[in-house]
């Protein structure tokens, strides 16, 4: 069955293999709070990387016992933290979290040619989101918000690919992507514009399979039943678009932050491309967020092991 909500997606998890989660940087609060309510909730075990001493400071100010030695395999700066992590799942598998660290730093290891666990795919944040402003329910992805900063066309290709990869884990039978821009009108000024036409030309022609897409179009028209009848856009995905796919990072990453703190809405996110899934939170993002970003992560991990490299 399609899972249509996070509380679904965390009942799924539980039903699945055990699965190891490597935080790089445990000693952040909101990991270690993650790790420990899912290795309660969901079959996973936690290895932590990080500063012992800030670790243990961490566990106390959570009001947590202290950590076992055996459990920690220590790490003094972000860069060993991050080494270590991604070798442990280079090794031995696993889902990677970022704790502590920057973005930057965790995705310079991740990416490494020889050391990290890089792919011939692309690598690309997908997040997903409850849209309960919608009838009936639903919820839909954004991405990408934390990978690539300015992606090209072919990167586009395959970060709608990636999307499609997770929609599809999730039950999605070909989803519905709406390709972003500030309108739905073609205008040589707009690259992005220009791009999401052309995606959604090679979708019609069957070259971006198992989805529909549609570009370019603006956020209303994608999410609002209403505003398409009011413009008069009629398409398989105007108006009910289960991936929105942005033109840049910037644009991606502050919809879905606004999702976050203006809408309040419950999300989880998972980079996919690697050779494991890789979750990269924001360090400030809430404990539930990084618990139901480790259930997609599980979710994700029989599913990337299947998917062919993209050279």
């Amino acid at each position: 069955m399609p899972i249509t909500h996070l509380d679904e997606l965390l009942e799924r998890a539980r039903s699945l293999p055990r699965r190891r989660v490597i935080v790089a940087g445990a000693e952040n609060r909101s990991a270690l709070e993650a790790i420990v309510e899912a290795e309660s909730r969901l079959p996973v075990e936690g290895v932590l990387v990080g500063d012992p001493d800030r670790l243990q400071a961490t566990a106390r100010a959570l009001g947590l016992p202290a950590i076992p030695a055996a459990r920690v395999i220590p790490a003094q700066t972000p860069e060993e933290a991050v080494g270590r992590a991604v070798a442990v799942a280079r090794q031995h598998g696993g889902i990677l979290l970022k704790g502590s660290l920057d973005t930057g730093t965790f995705l310079k290891a991740v990416l490494d040619p020889q050391e990290g666990v890089r792919t011939g795919r692309v690598l690309s944040d997908v997040l997903l989101f409850e849209d309960a402003m919608h009838e009936p329910y639903r919820m839909r992805m954004i991405t990408d918000g934390g990978v690539i900063p300015h992606p090209d066309l072919s990167q586009k290709v395959e970060i709608i690919r990636n999307a499609v990869t997770v929609a599809r884990a999730l039950g999605w039978e070909r989803p519905r992507v709406a390709v972003l821009s500030a309108t739905e009108k073609v205008h040589p000024a707009l690259p992005s514009t220009l791009e999401a036409a052309i995606l959604a030309k090679m979708s019609e022609r069957g070259q971006i399979p198992e989805c529909v897409i549609e570009g370019p179009l603006s956020l209303d028209l994608a999410i609002s039943p209403e505003s398409a009848a009011i413009k008069g856009v009629t398409s398989a995905v105007a108006g009910q678009a289960d991936i929105l796919v942005c033109p840049n990072i910037e644009v991606a990453n502050i919809l879905a932050k606004s999702v976050i703190y203006f809408a309040g809405r419950r999300v989880a996110h998972v980079a996919v491309g690697a050779a494991v899934p890789v979750l990269i939170p924001s360090r400030s993002d809430r404990a539930e967020a990084k618990l139901l970003s480790i259930a997609l992560g599980m979710l994700m991990s029989d599913v990337e092991a299947l998917e062919p490299s993209r050279a």
